[in-house]
């Protein structure tokens, strides 16, 4: 039999309430069966101090007797205290305290709410640290999380650090064999969680292999062949390795454009200059694309005129693409983007906060 500290609860002569907890340390968990572990498990993930009537009803109908035997179990071997009330000539259960909740958290595998609070708070830290600009919104992202699903996802944001500083292209699927080791370790609610907080592209993550769509009178030169993008008659679309893989070209480009549009591209590459190049521009320039161009600017240096919308999104996806033209010292301009160029259009979209 064990033996009980009770402690009054109220200061009337006849005491009304108490709390009751056995006089010895907690005892193993050894010997607990295992819907008692179960249940057990589940009364301590919802924290350490509950009404009696919440647990009852966490044990559901079918286990009552079940609750009422953890519940003796538990405060005869001195992991809880009982608040009782005394009702109907019997003192009944009120509310639960858990003893020493690290101990028996660790006792029954549960990780603990704490010791993952400080670990978030350090790797919080860790991850500010990066100094990366890009990756804040999700770095904020993660507070609105619960702390374990935070710690889980934090793992994703280091090594989009590292896939961005190593300047990787790829598919959703080599992204994850970087991070996690296998094609499938990222799950669909994690990638919409990164959907929703990053712009994915601009890391070189996409969907599928990205590609440049392109025509220039050019034969790119690589260490296992040539391509000729003179035989094209229209464009050629160029993965981002394939254009690192460059190392040289022949020909002559006297002018590069950029065309946002994908219609209008189409038409300006099929009847392009003979020495003119003519990129796509697919919409606020990605990371892959960037390097990419800036990889055939090296190599192919020429001025660039660049057409976007005539709106202040085309205007800031203009600029943004300018920057490797200006960042080499090379001359750009806006193209198809006065104001004369938006009065002639025959269509109008509203202005909007």
């Amino acid at each position: 039999m064990a033996e009980w500290h009770d402690e009054p609860l109220d200061t009337r002569r006849v005491c009304q309430k108490r709390r009751r907890t056995a006089r010895c340390t907690p005892q193993l968990l050894d010997t607990l069966p295992a819907e008692w572990r179960e249940l057990l498990k589940r009364w301590v993930q919802g924290g350490g101090n509950r009404r009696w009537e919440t647990l009852r009803n966490e044990a559901g109908d079918k286990q009552q007797k079940l609750a009422f035997g953890l519940l003796d179990w538990t405060l005869n071997n001195g992991w809880v205290a009982v608040i009782q009330q005394w009702e109907h000539g019997d003192w009944l259960p009120k509310r639960v305290e858990f003893i020493d909740l690290p101990q028996l958290r660790a006792a029954l595998g549960l990780r603990d709410k704490e010791n993952d609070t400080q670990s978030w708070q350090e790797v919080r830290a860790l991850l500010l640290a990066l100094d990366n600009p890009t990756l804040t919104p999700a770095i904020l992202a993660l507070d609105d999380l619960r702390v374990q699903v935070a710690l889980k996802r934090q793992g994703l944001i280091f090594k989009l650090h590292d896939w961005q500083e190593q300047r990787k292209v790829g598919k959703r699927n080599d992204f994850a064999l970087s991070a996690r080791n296998g094609t499938h370790t990222i799950n669909p609610s994690e990638w919409n969680w990164l959907k929703s907080v990053l712009d994915l592209s601009e890391f070189g993550i996409e969907p599928h292999t990205p590609q440049l769509l392109i025509a220039a009178p050019l034969r790119l030169h690589m260490p296992q062949g040539q391509l000729d993008l003179i035989a094209c008659p229209d464009f050629a679309a160029l993965t981002p390795t394939t254009v690192q893989a460059v190392t040289a070209v022949s020909g002559t480009i006297s002018c590069w454009k950029l065309v946002e549009n994908l219609t209008c591209f189409e038409h300006v590459a099929r009847n392009r200059k003979a020495d003119t190049g003519v990129i796509w521009l697919p919409g606020f320039p990605p990371s892959w694309w960037r390097t990419a161009v800036g990889r055939l600017l090296d190599i192919a240096p020429a001025p660039v005129d660049i057409a976007c919308d005539p709106d202040p999104a085309g205007i800031a996806i203009a600029l943004k693409a300018a920057e490797l033209w200006r960042e080499r010292g090379i001359a750009w301009q806006p193209w198809k983007m006065a104001a004369a160029d938006l009065a002639s259009l025959t269509v109008f979209d509203p202005l909007t906060k």
